[in-house]
């Protein structure tokens, strides 16, 4: 079987050549995981509807992001402007994790190749998160009886404090966030289980502390896992505070799926942050995430 991947071209927006956010890196991927025969094709999402949305964002907030009308202060929380090509883009990403979540179900394990927009709350967006894909998708299992429990393992280098505050109070969804303690948010939000690593961290001791909390997560009887495996960990990355190696990233993502496929619990992988100062190696760094599953289906 081949692993399941959803990917769409609308995954690129113009924001600009000179923005800081690293837009190609989803095109780029896409043309990687197919060159390197990682995936042969991919599964083509459809925009995410505002009756899924609803569930995890405003229909107010909801409504300006379609519309164009959130206001200058919301937009520069966000990051990105708010143009047709970044609108269209948030609504197909988001449905892009809805699908991956469904095939993760049908299939054991399957991806996305964009994103883990953790930061985005019911009210709005922040740090390049514009709508939050995984709060969506985990709304969109839950509500159809697809899944029970959910556990979020969020691995990228910042908090995942939109999933927190939109999963506080629901039972039925765990967050688990292992970040940067000196990173942004500067104030962090309140997961179920927040892991808070000092400023240039290492291989050694990143993949200790991950192999602790993963023996902990083990205890419980989660029945559906999305993993955020954001790679701005890495010692090279221009947003990041760790100093984890390129092996130590594929070690990281090897662990991770390998504990919940072999349990036979359904994970969805989701890309989340990577700033790297090289975009080729930030191409070959996202795409651990998708070789690890490859090689367990």
């Amino acid at each position: 079987m081949d692993l399941p991947v959803v990917n769409h071209k609308d995954y690129f927006a113009k924001i600009g050549d000179d923005h800081k956010f690293p837009i190609n890196k989803f095109g780029d991927l896409a043309d990687y995981l197919i060159k390197e025969k990682i995936v042969k094709k991919f599964h083509k999402p459809y925009p995410c509807s505002v009756e899924t949305l609803k569930k995890a964002h405003s229909e107010e907030y909801i409504s300006n992001i379609k519309n164009k009308t959130l206001d200058e202060i919301g937009v520069k929380k966000i990051g990105f402007p708010l143009v047709d090509s970044v609108v269209k883009r948030s609504f197909i990403a988001t449905g892009g994790t809805v699908l991956a979540s469904k095939l993760a179900i049908n299939y054991g394990v399957a991806c996305n190749t964009a994103g883990g927009s953790h930061h985005a709350n019911y009210n709005g967006g922040a740090g390049y998160c514009v709508f939050n894909d995984v709060a969506v998708a985990s709304h969109y299992l839950l509500d159809r009886g697809l899944a029970g429990k959910i556990l979020i393992v969020d691995l990228d280098v910042h908090q995942g404090n939109g999933n927190s505050d939109i999963f506080k109070d629901n039972r039925n969804v765990f967050t688990f966030s292992m970040h940067s303690k000196s990173n942004y948010p500067a104030k962090k939000s309140i997961s179920d289980c927040d892991v808070e690593l000092e400023d240039d961290l290492e291989d050694k001791e990143y993949l200790k502390i991950l192999k602790f909390y993963l023996n902990q997560l083990n205890q419980e009887n989660f029945d559906f896992v999305f993993y955020i495996a954001g790679v701005d960990i890495h010692f090279n990355d221009r947003l990041g505070k760790l100093k984890v190696s390129d092996e130590g990233i594929q070690e990281r993502d090897e662990i991770v799926t390998e504990n919940f496929f072999s349990k036979g619990i359904p994970l969805c992988g989701v890309l989340g942050g990577g700033y790297n100062k090289d975009s080729k190696k930030l191409v070959e760094l996202h795409s651990y995430l998708h070789q690890s599953c490859a090689r367990l289906v």
